[in-house]
């Protein structure tokens, strides 16, 4: 089983240079099979390093692991420029997701508008359907983890969490560590304590994204509109934007931007012990 020490030596080891899978097999002392699993779990938990295969199909064939350049996150200009302004924002209004909704094919898209009333189950459609799909990985974009509280059709979401993390699925999070979401963040660590697992992490990040990423198949954002950021009359109330895409190449850019915020972000176990070491007066 793959341990944060074997981790760390391997991803240490492949920054230095690019590194063949049997370099590394005998760097950890495993096997070739072993060490290839450790790799691909790497890859895909935090995107730090990839691979590629040279001459295959043959029986020279050559795997190569090698440390992910953040510089190409984006390979245009529009990706560029949505990434840098995802990067410094800091709250939901600093992003629209329509931004990369109109750049994306027609028939691998769709979205909806919803009233923002938190007793409207329009705003969540489906959201326990959507994650419960997962077979390998959830990545979560969220302010505060209110989501955890949720139910929908009689399911609550951290039972569904529970489900996810017991059927081997991971979730990473990134989320505000901070007094107002602490209650949150800690039902959905006590899923690790129930079931003696690690399978969810929590980073500490203010970004302007909410939304989720599952496996490598599907993507939903949301966009509230808040009335008072406009000129009277132009809003009819509060409301919320749904936004959903398969198009497996931009599915794969919002992954890379989640690394990319993910990889220099606070860990949310640190944060919630800096913030319970603080007495009150």
């Amino acid at each position: 089983m793959l341990d944060k020490e074997t981790e760390r030596k391997i991803l240490d080891f492949v920054h230095q240079q690019p590194r063949s899978v049997q370099e590394i097999a005998q760097f950890i002392d495993s096997n070739w099979r072993t060490a290839d699993a450790y790799i691909e779990k790497i890859a895909a938990e935090t995107g730090q390093i990839g691979t590629r295969i040279f001459r295959g199909g043959t029986r020279g064939a050559l795997k190569i692991v090698f440390w992910a350049n953040i510089a190409r996150l984006s390979s245009n200009e529009f990706q560029e420029r949505m990434y840098r302004k995802i990067e410094i924002g800091r709250r939901k209004e600093d992003f629209s997701p329509l931004e990369l909704y109109a750049y994306i094919p027609e028939d691998k898209r769709k979205a909806w508008k919803a009233r923002s009333d938190k007793d409207n189950p329009g705003q969540h459609k489906n959201l326990t359907e959507l994650l419960a799909q997962a077979r390998e990985q959830v990545l979560i974009f969220t302010g505060n983890c209110s989501f955890i509280n949720l139910v929908q059709n009689d399911k609550p979401m951290l039972e569904l969490v529970k489900e996810l993390v017991q059927r081997g699925v991971t979730i990473k999070v990134l989320s505000r560590v901070d007094m107002a979401s602490i209650k949150n963040l800690q039902k959905m660590l006590e899923v690790n304590y129930a079931l003696g697992e690690d399978a969810i992490e929590i980073r500490h990040a203010e970004q302007p994204l909410r939304g989720f990423v599952v496996d490598d198949k599907i993507v939903r954002l949301k966009e509230e509109l808040d009335p008072s950021r406009y000129r009277a009359g132009e809003l009819d109330g509060d409301a919320v934007l749904l936004y959903e895409f398969y198009d497996a190449a931009w599915v794969k850019w919002v992954q890379n931007v989640f690394w990319a915020l993910y990889r220099t972000a606070l860990s949310g176990q640190k944060r919630l012990e800096d913030l319970g070491s603080i007495q009150k007066l």
